[in-house]
Order: C-alpha cells, then structure tokens, then sequence
C-alpha cells in the first residue's frame, strides 16, 4: 500500500509543476486530508525539500538517467524528484520504500510505461557505489571572473539550488561566501517565530505563559516582542486560541518597529492581509489611535478579518480597495504603510518554489505596481506625517529604485530616519533605510524606507 504522505506530497508537486497553485496552498490543501500529524509532517517535508533542492537533484537525476530531465516526462520528474530527496536527504526513510511507493504511484498516475524507468534510475541513484557528483564551490577570492566565475555559478545555481540570474545577481553585489551562507540559510528549515500581542500581553509574559502551556521560546535577535519557538506546537496552544501572539518571521516585525506609530496615531495599512502588521501598529497606537486596514481580493479580506477577529486590537477597521487606484480618503493619516506585493525574493526560506517562478523580467512589472501604490499612498499622508514602504524583496529594482523614482515625483516627501530602530537592530543606510540580510543578520531579505511629508 503506497504511503499516504508520499501521494499526498506527489499531488503537491504535480500542482506546483503544473502551474494550478503555489507551494503553500497546495501544501494546505494536502495536509486537511492527512489525519495523522506524522503523514501531514513527512508529506510537508518531502514537498518543500524537493522545492529547496529542485537543482541538485535534477543534477543527480541526470547523471543516474543518463538524459536530462527535460527529456523525461512532467509525472515521471515530480515521481523522480520526491523520491530521491527522501534517498539523499532522509535518512529515517527506507530507500526501498521510497523507489516502491514512486513507481507505485507512476502506475496510479497512469504512467505505466514510465514504471520501469523510475524503478530503474531511482535504484541506480540509491547505489552508494556509484560516484555521483556536484559541482564544488571555487576559491572565494577567485570567483569573480572567468572561468571561476562559472565556477560559482554552478556551485550557487546547482549544488545550493537557485536560479542562476539570481545568483548571479548575489554573486556580484556580496562576493561567493556571502552568497553561498544566502543561498543556504534559504535551503534551512525556517523556525517559528512569534510576535507577541501587545494589545493582549507583553512578550515576557507571553512567554510565560507559552512555557506554562508546554512551549519553550528563546526571544528574538533584533525584534523586541519576538519570540523564537524552540520546542512544543504554539498552534495548539491555549494562548493561540486566546490571540495572544502572531506567527509572524522576524524581519518582518522590524516594518512595524520602523514604523511604530505614536499613541493615538491615525494609520493606514495598505495590502494589510494576513494582518501580523496592522495587529502591531495598533498596539503601538492603543486605544487613543485608530488603524484601517486594507485588502482588494476577496480571499485576502477574510484572511484580514479572521486574524483581526482572534486578535481583537484596539480601534480597528477593515476597508476593501485597490492600493493601484485612488484611495477614498484625503490626506488625514499619521502614518500609511505600504507593505507592498513583491517577488518574494527575500523570503525563499519560508516560500521555496518562489525562486523557481520568478524572471528578471518580473521585477519590473513588481517595481511599476509598487510605484503606483506609493503615489496613491502618499494623497492620504498627512503633512508632518509619515510614509513607509516595505518589501520582501532583495532586489534594488523593487527597493531604492522604486523609493527613487517616487522621490523624483514627490519633493515634498523626504528620507525620515527612524526614531524607533530596536537596540542591535541591523544598521540603516545613510537615507535611513533598513535592509536585513540572511548572511549578516541571520533573517529574512527585507527592505524599509520611511519618508516624511513636509509641512506647508
């Protein structure tokens, strides 16, 4: 009887491959179906693994088939790939189980034909005898040109498993040892992090009560109402239920402690879904201020409205509009946050398949969207008050360029150095920007700018 976790992680990789959803809502959907923890755990493992090291295995798969896997069809790849990963990257996974379930499923899928060589090269890889290979990393201070250049290139794009623009791209801007600790702190299993409530508690007593309940956290590097779960499910809490804390990536705590909204501040959150920020700003702005929170798809809205219904901040509304067209309020906010759709480049820790669906050519169509958004923000700030613009992003084209080009539009709105940067937070740039780097500061690729409108 073929695995339940390895049909549902072979689903998850057919609807990825197929183009029919991302990683994380075919993931969702495969795990409601799984009614043991252990099945929707393995089935999880499997299908992002394979996203973080879709390049090396397709390398080996190569090799072991002796064509490359353009050669081989969809279903048999996505066969191919889930069950080698579990070969090379699990050890708790018998290899025989792995091959067995594979060509199992190849028949399911109406792949007879296909059967045998799945068993064939999956075998093939599974014999440690047989030396197969990656490319190897070049010496770092030798990797900037020629052939050594290509050198890195293979040993980010394939052994690392990136694209190889992008690592390009990283290559030239931070040198090959930046690079390569980048490019593995995404293959890395993220932790879970938490944002404590502040409405509700204070991070100390937040993690109190989770250690009460069974969760053990250390508290995070740079954001002070952060916690770093190191064992125990916080999900299954009673705290959860009580909304007492967010699950929310570190970088990203930092936009709100940028922006930290003075007591009664009025503020605006644009593409506010799933909500983490606009639950942080209104704990900044308490019960004196007044937060609205904003989402255009249906989808997104209701994510808004069951994260704000849990965490129940003080003074908050939600209002549904396109950020791209012109916002139905005049220039009456404190502060606008626009925390802008993006690449995702920056975050492929937490969305691996991200970095297999992206092209140069996307970071323009991002960059002209996100302009937009900023020049309809920026009619609803107030003069003295504040715009913030934030992005997952690593890319310029979607950060500095963007905040450039605004600029160049909009004298009146100038570079603001924050006030309100935490203790030990990663260094600001001359214009006050914030970028978080994973091989310097051990988080996410995010980018802050905070521009002040001038009064008058």
């Amino acid at each position: 009887m073929t695995a339940p976790a390895r049909r549902a992680a072979h689903r998850v990789l057919r609807a990825v491959h197929t183009g029919r959803s991302d990683l994380a809502t075919a993931l969702e959907r495969a795990r409601r179906r799984l009614p043991d923890p252990r099945d929707r755990a393995l089935a999880g493992e499997i299908a992002v693994g394979v996203q973080r090291r879709r390049a090396a295995l397709d390398h080996l798969l190569a090799q072991a088939a002796a064509r490359p896997p353009s050669a081989v069809t969809p279903v048999a790849l996505d066969l191919l790939r889930a069950a080698a990963y579990q070969v090379l990257y699990l050890d708790r996974v018998p290899a025989h189980a792995a091959v067995a379930d594979a060509v199992a499923l190849a028949r399911e899928a109406g792949a007879g034909r296909a059967a045998g060589f799945v068993n064939a090269v999956l075998r093939t890889l599974a014999d440690r005898r047989r030396p197969f290979t990656l490319p190897a990393a070049p010496p770092a201070a030798e990797a900037g040109r020629g052939r050594n250049r290509r050198a890195a290139l293979d040993y980010l794009a394939v052994t690392l498993s990136h694209p190889r623009w992008l690592a390009g791209r990283w290559l030239d801007r931070h040198g090959l040892q930046a690079a390569a600790s980048w490019a593995r702190f995404d293959n890395r299993p993220a932790p879970v992090t938490l944002r404590a409530n502040t409405g509700r508690n204070a991070v100390a007593e937040l993690q109190a009560t989770l250690a009460e309940q069974g969760v053990r956290t250390t508290r995070t590097r740079f954001a002070p109402h952060g916690l770093v779960v190191t064992r125990g499910d916080p999900l299954s809490a009673p705290a959860a239920a009580e909304g007492r804390f967010l699950v929310q990536e570190e970088a990203s705590q930092l936009v709100v402690e940028l922006a930290r909204p003075a007591p009664g501040a009025r503020v605006l959150d644009l593409c506010a879904a799933p909500g983490g920020k606009t639950v942080g700003l209104a704990g900044h702005a308490g019960p004196g201020g007044f937060v609205a929170a904003s989402d255009l798809r249906p989808r997104r809205v209701a994510l808004l409205a069951g994260v704000l219904a849990r965490a129940r901040p003080a003074r908050t509304a939600i209002v549904r509009l396109d950020a791209t067209a012109p916002l139905p309020f005049g220039a009456v906010f404190d502060l606008v946050l626009v925390d802008a759709p993006c690449s995702g480049l920056g975050a492929l820790r937490r969305d691996p398949d991200v970095r297999w669906r992206r092209s140069p050519a996307d970071l323009a169509a991002f960059a002209a969207t996100q302009l937009r958004m900023l020049r309809r923000a920026a009619q609803a700030v107030r003069p003295g008050g504040r715009l913030v613009y934030a992005t997952c992003s690593s890319e310029p084209e979607e950060n500095e360029e963007v905040v450039a080009r605004f600029r160049d539009g909009h004298p009146r709105f100038t570079p603001a150095v924050p006030d309100t940067v935490p203790a030990g937070a990663p260094p600001l740039d001359r214009d006050g920007c914030l970028r978080t780097l994973p091989f310097r500061d051990g988080v996410e690729a995010f980018f802050v700018a905070v521009l002040a409108r001038r009064r008058g």
